[in-house]
């Protein structure tokens, strides 16, 4: 039970170093690792690869400011999260939610694959053979090929 109290001091002391401004930092190391947890997974908007624990743009900033103010107000991480989203758009988070529209996403260009391999295999199954040449149009052709004019 001590050592679990000792590491859970050392993480919280680590979280509160790694903010980059002391003013930040929420008085709670219990709220700031959840918020520094939060920050893992929000995208930062300009940098876009990289989240908004690692970025140092502004609006990582606000948007790390503004996740501070939400777990202080007691807000949960998925509160948070659907806040940023209805906000920022889904784009926003680093992992999305599993939704209809992101499973459209992923499956659909596999269905548009097999959809159009199936077309093709349809298509060339179904052909018809070659046209056979009426009497006339044979006749025609030996012309042409023996060197006649037509």
């Amino acid at each position: 039970m001590r050592l679990r109290a000792v590491l859970a001091a050392v993480a919280a002391v680590f979280c509160m170093a790694a903010a980059s401004d002391p003013a930040e930092r929420l008085p709670d190391p219990a709220q700031e690792a959840r918020a520094r947890e939060i920050f893992r997974d929000v995208r930062c908007l300009v940098c876009q690869n990289e989240s908004i624990d690692d970025s140092e743009a502004e609006l990582a900033q606000d948007l790390r400011k503004l996740v501070r103010e939400q777990v202080s107000a007691g807000r949960s991480d998925a509160q948070i999260k659907s806040y940023l989203t209805e906000r920022y758009g889904e784009f926003v988070l680093l992992t999305p939610s599993f939704s209809g529209g992101n499973l459209a996403l992923w499956i659909g260009p596999f269905i548009v694959v097999l959809l159009g391999a199936g077309l093709l295999f349809l298509r060339l199954r179904n052909r018809s053979p070659e046209a056979e040449l009426s009497q006339e149009e044979s006749e025609r052709l030996n012309r042409l090929s023996e060197g006649e004019s037509p």
